[in-house]
């Protein structure tokens, strides 16, 4: 979680570790970033966000698969295909993800282990509160003026702009699905779920609605995903508790 970043609670960008990023870094690193926030996505797909050639996709994708940072999936078919093969496509690994954690992992990972020793596993869940309340301050005023139906895709944009690679979507079965393709702190927040416990807490203020958390990166699914209940439509003696009348 960016917001959950350095312990002075100032933002820090992320850095990709030098020994982890393939030899070509500058056009491969573009790549693994491509996928690992858009992913899974096909080598077309690459080739043209990245203005590169299929043979120049084709060998970085290679020396990426050969060195475990991504892995080839195949898409499931929508509807009625035509006899070609199904599309394949390229997913980040957990080897991949590693290559872009923070610097500050392990510190962050002793701090909060030092801070729960020393004071309570209750501190910790302060702790965590107290550094997404940035972003609930931030945007549960904003959120005022925007649509119900924009809500998650406004929030989605603010995670992406965090370096969370979020994306919205409607779900299947009503409400909507809030995807996070990329978590900084995901090996931090396996030890410790009460940073995930006060993300989700503060989706739910932010977007004013009850959300659930279906499957996250630090419990070792592919991304993070956040169920969020249709807005709630007031009754009516909601509404005259709320006048007075």
């Amino acid at each position: 979680m960016k917001y959950v970043t350095g312990m002075s609670g100032t933002k820090e960008t992320a850095v990709a570790r030098p020994s982890a990023v393939p030899a070509e870094s500058g056009t491969r690193a573009r790549v693994a970033r491509l996928i690992l926030e858009h992913g899974p996505i096909t080598a077309a797909a690459l080739g043209e966000r990245l203005g590169l050639t299929p043979a120049a996709v084709r060998r970085h994708l290679d020396a990426l698969l050969a060195d475990g940072m991504i892995e080839p999936r195949t898409a499931r078919p929508r509807g009625q295909r035509g006899r070609g093969r199904p599309a394949k496509l390229f997913a980040i690994t957990d080897a991949g993800r590693s290559a872009f954690e923070h610097a500050y992992d392990g510190l962050a990972g002793s701090a909060l282990r030092f801070l729960a020793e020393r004071v309570g596993e209750e501190a910790v869940a302060e702790f965590a509160r107290e550094q997404v309340a940035g972003l609930v301050g931030r945007l549960r005023s904003e959120m005022d003026g925007v649509p119900a139906d924009q809500r998650v895709r406004v929030l989605a944009e603010a995670l992406s702009a965090d370096g969370y690679a979020a994306s919205a979507s409607k779900a299947a079965l009503g409400g909507e699905q809030l995807c996070q393709h990329h978590c900084p702190v995901a090996h931090v927040a396996a030890e410790f779920p009460q940073l995930c416990e006060a993300e989700t807490e503060a989706f739910a203020q932010i977007l004013g609605t009850p959300v659930q958390r279906l499957a996250t990166i630090a419990h070792g699914d592919g991304v993070c995903t956040t169920h969020v209940s249709p807005p709630r439509h007031r009754t009516i003696d909601e509404s005259s508790k709320e006048t007075g009348r």
